[in-house]
């Protein structure tokens, strides 16, 4: 083989870290996906802010009752709107690849790749490393301007009074982003099994966000007992410092959730393997 062959065949061989670059270019180039990491941004940072307001003009009327609630969670004005981001940025995770199934675009990938399991691996990589470098950046936004205005509010919250350098605070802001980041893996991972957008989403709404409330309907011990165990109660108690009773450790929990992200890419890349596109 002559040495302008050999660098031929080199060129066109598929590599994992070509496959990255061909899923960033298609994740970056969509409009879709600009406008929903923007709203996923819009609400990290501005329901912090709009709450972080509203607090701060209404702390002299508040009843003892709300003020001992808001003391008790200090970090909620600073990441309220983390729980509406995680809907957007998991949804967004479904379209990531639900979406060239329904264009017929994923055929072209896996002729392009024909092993497929890269483009599934190579998906997953840029949407997390994306997510969490606009996420991070977003929920310290948020936090620093939310105690800001607190701040200037002159709210007499005491030893309770939240700095950055507080044990459990830096855990808490940097595991939002890291939450949000497995969330849109765990929903990259829904839609890559269901293959179809409505379907993924309405799965992934229902394991995130009405499963928890229909626990409500069993036995309170058989609810404390499950509850921990949620994707969604063991995402959450990363990023906060005052968690509810009846929960796991904050890493702990979050390794779980991690596990069950895994297990989502773990059933969609065997499916992947075996269905026909």
């Amino acid at each position: 083989m002559s040495s302008t062959a050999a660098r031929r065949l080199e060129v066109g061989n598929v590599t994992q870290a070509r496959v990255a670059r061909s899923e960033w270019t298609k994740l970056h180039s969509l409009r879709s996906t600009r406008w929903a990491m923007a709203v996923t941004l819009l609400l990290i940072i501005g329901f912090a802010l709009i709450f972080s307001g509203v607090v701060a003009a209404r702390w002299p009327n508040l009843s003892p009752e709300d003020q001992l609630r808001f003391l008790t969670h200090p970090l909620r004005a600073s990441l309220v709107g983390v729980n509406l981001a995680e809907l957007s940025i998991g949804v967004l995770g479904v379209l990531v690849i639900s979406g060239e199934y329904t264009t017929g675009v994923i055929r072209s990938s896996f002729c392009a790749v024909p092993n497929r399991l890269p483009v599934l691996w190579g998906k997953a990589m840029v949407f997390a490393a994306t997510t969490f470098v606009l996420t991070l950046p977003a929920v310290l936004i948020a936090f620093f301007a939310s105690q800001a205005i607190l701040a200037s509010r002159h709210i007499p919250i005491g030893h309770l009074q939240i700095a950055f350098s507080q044990p459990g605070v830096p855990r808490a802001v940097i595991g939002a982003a890291l939450v949000l980041t497995v969330m849109g893996l765990f929903g990259l991972g829904i839609g890559a099994i269901v293959r179809h957008t409505a379907g993924a989403i309405v799965t992934l709404v229902a394991i995130i966000f009405v499963l928890p409330p229909l626990l409500g309907l069993l036995p309170t011990d058989w609810a404390n007992a499950i509850n921990p165990y949620l994707p969604s109660s063991a995402a959450d108690v990363l990023w906060t410092i005052t968690p509810e009773g009846h929960t796991l450790a904050p890493w702990a929990g979050f390794a779980l959730f991690c596990g069950y992200a895994a297990l989502s890419l773990a059933i969609a890349a065997v499916l992947l393997v075996r269905r026909d596109t």
